[in-house]
């Protein structure tokens, strides 16, 4: 049973906490339930505290006329309600063998969640909220975060609330579900692969998880159709020799990976197609889809702007985005043969 701990917003206190372990932003929309269930999972799997937390902002108001000036609104009645939101989402995650920490901070919920990821192991959110609290999420907070957080980001879009046992009236995420059908998902977690180092910062992430999961690694490479960096592809026999190449480049990356992760079961996949499309159908039938914050553009590239934020966006189950870092065990990669994307 989750070990709870509050700590409602004060007035007057403008220092946000700093958790440690997993974090997760909640407002009370299904949005945000399927990602409270999430991170309770994962903070179960890594044996690691949880720490939900909602914000909201004061609205202020200009008056006109000749007293004009600045009103706030007495923020009273918002603090009891983003107060009885955070009660609800602690009592959801209850049946976990966790410890919960939970927190109101008064802030812009974008601002409050990079402040966290200072300390935080992992944040993660929905991909739309109320609109309060945590809400606005993708096209800000959801967009923002992963672009500038310190630490990995989840992102978990509604439409896979079935996976996590939870239900929607959204109609438009219920006729995505339909049209995804019954195929179960496969204990699988996908990570986009390009050749660069920001791909292979996310390759270690996504096979720490993927062991944490008990999980296959899935590599993918996408090749687009003679377009961007491969437009100088002339004949098929050429795309041909092109993806013999690139084969041998993904197999020495798994001995690399291989020789970290020896227990793991890792394969590659190699294929015709845009990355977004490519990874974003992928999401539809595995337990995680995994991006580095960067790439090459060329392959399966992953710009967060452009790939990584378009899979963010049509994405049918959870994203890890993983922000470039050094890591020493990139050193040793030459070592296993020629690298993908290489001079």
């Amino acid at each position: 049973m989750a070990r709870q701990q509050m700590h409602p917003e004060s007035e007057g206190d403008d220092d946000v906490v700093s958790p440690q372990g997993i974090v997760v932003g909640v407002d009370g929309s299904e949005h945000s339930q399927c990602a409270l269930v999430w991170a309770a999972r994962e903070a179960e799997r890594r044996r690691r505290p949880l720490h939900i937390v909602t914000a909201y902002s004061v609205p202020i108001f200009a008056a006109s006329g000749l007293d004009g000036g600045y009103a706030t609104v007495d923020d009273s009645v918002i603090r009891e309600g983003a107060e009885a939101i955070l009660k609800q989402a602690v009592d959801k995650v209850a049946p976990y063998d966790i410890d919960v920490d939970a927190s109101v901070e008064n802030g812009d919920a974008s601002g409050v969640l990079l402040e966290m990821s200072e300390t935080a192991e992992l944040l993660v959110f929905g991909t739309r909220g109320r609109g309060g609290f945590v809400g606005r999420l993708l096209g800000s907070v959801s967009s923002a975060l992963p672009a500038h957080a310190k630490c990995p980001t989840v992102t978990v879009p509604l439409v896979c609330a079935a996976r996590l046992g939870e239900t929607t009236t959204d109609k438009r995420v219920r006729a995505e579900q339909e049209k995804s059908g019954s195929q179960p998902v496969e204990n699988v977690v996908v990570v986009g692969v390009d050749g660069s180092e920001q791909a292979r910062v996310a390759v270690l992430e996504a096979a720490a998880q993927a062991e944490r999961m008990g999980a296959k690694l899935r590599g993918v490479c996408a090749v687009p159709q003679y377009s961007g960096s491969l437009a100088w592809v002339p004949a098929p026999m050429d795309r041909e020799a092109l993806f013999a190449d690139i084969r041998v480049q993904l197999d020495a990356g798994v001995a690399w990976l291989q020789s970290h992760y020896p227990n793991l079961t890792i394969e590659t996949q190699l294929v015709d197609g845009t990355p977004v499309d490519v990874l974003v159908e992928a999401s539809r039938h595995v337990e995680l889809v995994v991006v580095g914050t960067r790439g090459r553009g060329g392959f399966a590239g992953m710009l967060l702007g452009s790939t990584s934020d378009g899979i963010l966006h049509h994405a049918k189950g959870p994203v890890l985005v993983v922000p470039d870092k050094d890591d020493p065990r990139l050193a040793d990669r030459p070592k296993f043969g020629p690298m993908l994307g290489a001079a």
